[in-house]
């Protein structure tokens, strides 16, 4: 008989099955370490393609290539062992059609482990979501702000205001109609977000989209305080990280110029000491 791997205990069924109960808790991870943080604490942990920019420095997600979301996702699933891991499919994996996304999104699953991908697109990518999902592959979709579209969209800004409301609901009902069991809001009003919410019978995941949704998102290196390009208008930071560490490697730095590290119990003597 044939070995098998354990199922998870948390998968896309039960993600959905949290719709209107205790809020969703989810963070992004990059490596194994980070991961483990996550883990202790939240439902679903996004290996997201902001890797680009956070670890890489790359000036937007556009960058972002399969091989790059594989690793850091093989290192994130390896960490993950309560929370559900999600990889973001990165731009240009899946835009073309329904086949060439099942590939890439099966070359995802396969090869990191993962149980569910997440891709972003309302109405126009229905088609490619029905066909994932019909074909064994969990879907997470993301409608609002589209950071892979920040060219067409002509930046970072909050879409749904007046006009715009109608075809993020309308983007919302699509991607729940076809078969995608969780979705995230981008930078969205919070009174449409609530709407919204209240519309779908699958969880909304905020991200900028207020307080009434059923989850919120945020990267962990702008909550840490480690990532400190810029801060979005919706990031809290609940540490300082950043400033932590910049002080602590300006004390090693002076350590070491003075010569008062390494010290003697951080060295090793010629001789081994006899134990009496």
């Amino acid at each position: 008989m044939s070995a098998t791997s354990p199922v998870r205990s948390v998968l896309p069924p039960e993600i959905r099955a949290r719709k209107g109960s205790a809020p969703l808790v989810v963070l992004t991870a990059y490596s194994t370490p980070v991961a483990r943080l996550v883990d202790a604490h939240c439902d679903i942990v996004l290996v997201g393609d902001s890797v680009g920019m956070v670890i890489y420095g790359m000036p937007s997600t556009l960058g972002v290539t399969m091989e790059m979301m594989i690793l850091h996702g093989r290192a994130v699933v390896r960490g993950a062992q309560k929370a559900m891991p999600v990889i973001d499919m990165p731009f240009g994996s899946y835009e073309e059609g329904p086949a060439q996304a099942f590939r890439n999104a099966a070359r995802l699953m396969a090869e990191t482990g993962a149980p569910a991908v997440k891709l972003e697109g309302g109405q126009h990518m229905a088609e490619t979501i029905a066909f994932l999902t019909a074909r064994g592959v969990p879907v997470m979709a993301h409608v609002g702000l589209t950071p892979q579209a920040v060219n067409t969209l002509g930046g970072y800004k909050v879409v749904g205001r007046a006009e715009e409301a109608e075809k993020v609901m309308a983007d919302a009902r699509a991607v729940e109609e076809a078969g995608a069991f969780s979705v995230v809001l981008e930078k969205v009003p919070e009174g449409l977000a609530a709407r919204i919410t209240q519309a779908l019978s699958i969880p909304t995941i905020g991200i900028g989209a207020g307080v009434r949704c059923d989850g919120q998102v945020l990267v962990v290196d702008d909550m840490l305080g480690l990532f400190t390009d810029f801060r979005p208008k919706f990031v809290k930071r609940y540490a300082e990280l950043g400033k932590a560490a910049d002080e602590a490697i300006a004390a090693y730095a002076a350590e070491v110029r003075s010569r008062a590290f390494p010290a003697a119990e951080h060295s090793f003597p010629d001789v081994v000491p006899v134990k009496k």
